[in-house]
């Protein structure tokens, strides 16, 4: 068994550079470094620090006695998923690792990455500090939604130079339309700009269980109180994101009770959160 998965070893690293290339958030993907593994595998623990501020001195007695505390944040990654996949039987491990290797290609690419990134962008419009509604009927109306979002983020003193737009492409176009100049200097504020399709910017989202009856084929839906985004702006420091893409397990037929096929086991799971002093780092722009 440990040779057949050495085998297709090569696959799981395919999936990788998938969703590196095609995932919406993926810019936003946080240093490992900073973070360490939990006691267990779906936790990590993330260093958190608190000092006092300046106080006054005393020709006297000096300086004010301040204190610096560093505590370790236990965080349970909250996002778990995974599907089970039987491919019939192969004539030979390869060919078998071939047919894994487009299937999952093609699962990541179609329902993979749009679902994480829905799960995301909802997860960060509900924690965001700054939530405006309105209606964006015209690129000078997008310049002008943006102009107040990066007014907004400078006020409240965020980082400008890692801030990072993601917006529908209706809007990027409307806004790039406008006067070239105009338009240039608000656009170039950011780090990247990242269009992103309406079907997976959503404000709240429901998962499907994939069991549940009406919910077998499983993926993602907006959910009943949700706005559609035009637009969400993260500074990067602002939160954790972090993914694992685990296939744990690639059973051959004979090892398979219940039919003559290749079993394989798909689980992804990771963190999406928004640190608690670091809102103002996230700007949501949703419809009314």
């Amino acid at each position: 068994m440990a040779n057949q998965i050495e085998k297709f070893k090569k696959y799981v690293d395919l999936l990788d550079e998938v969703y590196m290339n095609d995932a919406k958030t993926a810019v936003l993907e946080s240093d490992a470094s900073l973070a360490k593994q939990g006691a267990n595998a779906n936790e990590i623990i993330i260093p958190k620090l608190d000092m006092d501020g300046l106080g006054d001195y005393d020709r006297n007695s000096g300086y004010v006695n301040g204190d610096v505390v560093m505590t370790n944040e236990t965080v349970t990654f909250n996002y778990d998923r995974g599907r089970k996949f039987s491919i019939d039987s192969m004539d030979n491990e390869e060919t078998a690792g071939l047919a894994f290797g487009k299937l999952a290609a093609e699962f990541i690419r179609t329902k993979v990455i749009p679902e994480q990134d829905a799960f995301r962008f909802a997860t960060y419009a509900n924690l965001a500090g700054s939530k405006v509604s309105g209606t964006l009927a015209t690129g000078t109306d997008v310049l002008g939604a943006l102009q107040t979002a990066i007014s907004a983020m400078d006020d409240a003193e965020v980082p400008n130079e890692n801030r990072h737009l993601f917006i529908i492409p209706a809007l990027l176009v409307a806004a790039q339309n406008v006067d070239t100049n105009k338009s240039r200097d608000i656009l170039g504020a950011f780090a990247s700009i990242n269009k992103v399709p309406s079907t997976r910017f959503y404000t709240t989202i429901d998962l499907l269980d994939g069991k549940t009856s009406g919910e077998e084929k499983g993926g993602f839906k907006k959910a009943s109180a949700g706005k559609d985004i035009n637009f969400l702006i993260v500074e990067k420091s602002a939160i954790l994101q972090f993914t694992k893409h685990n296939v744990n397990k690639a059973i051959p037929p004979e090892d398979n009770p219940d039919a003559d096929a290749w079993v394989f086991n798909f689980r992804e799971y990771g963190l999406a959160d928004v640190y608690e002093n670091k809102t103002a780092g996230i700007y949501l722009h949703h419809k009314a």
